[in-house]
């Protein structure tokens, strides 16, 4: 694991409890681990570690990313969440296929939500030419993917709503 990432993992659970652990469980489902700690506590880790190292450039931005959702637990996938959201700037249209690979991973809404509004939505704002062209071609085939949280995504991301 990269030093970044240790330093998310081992920070979120020392700012875990088990009365969170076993709130965000019951309210998740259960499909994921949780650890515990607030989302003030995970959007703090992640403002801490891109303090710690400075220099991550796109594709460590990105590496970061995968290596924090690759385990499924809530508050390791909720920081690569607002990873992305804090560093969308960098991010270019080849991302979203990372990005469509957490969608149908994520597990549950309140990682998938935050993802499209904030991650999908803002990078196709920017986008222009033949980026933006492949871009919109990616979202086309989200909205009628098999996979319901990929539909939702692309409607949430495009502003056409809810499928």
């Amino acid at each position: 694991m990269s030093d970044a990432a240790e330093f998310v993992d081992y920070t979120l659970h020392m700012e875990s409890t088990w009365e969170k652990a076993a709130e965000a469980s019951e309210r998740l489902g259960g499909g994921l681990k949780v650890y515990g700690a607030s989302v003030g506590a995970v959007r703090g880790t992640v403002r801490d570690a891109l303090k710690r190292h400075k220099n991550l450039d796109h594709d460590d931005i990105t590496a970061l990313s995968s290596e924090l959702w690759e385990e499924p637990v809530y508050e390791r996938r909720l920081a690569a969440v607002v990873l992305l959201q804090t560093k969308v700037g960098v991010l270019v249209n080849t991302d979203l296929t990372r990005i469509e690979g957490f969608i149908r991973q994520a597990g549950t809404r309140e990682l998938v939500d935050p993802l499209a509004t904030d991650v999908v939505r803002p990078l196709l704002e920017r986008l222009e030419g033949r980026a933006k062209e492949r871009a919109d071609r990616v979202l086309e085939r989200w909205s009628r993917d098999p996979d319901t949280e990929l539909r939702h995504a692309a409607a949430l991301a495009t502003g056409a709503g809810t499928p």
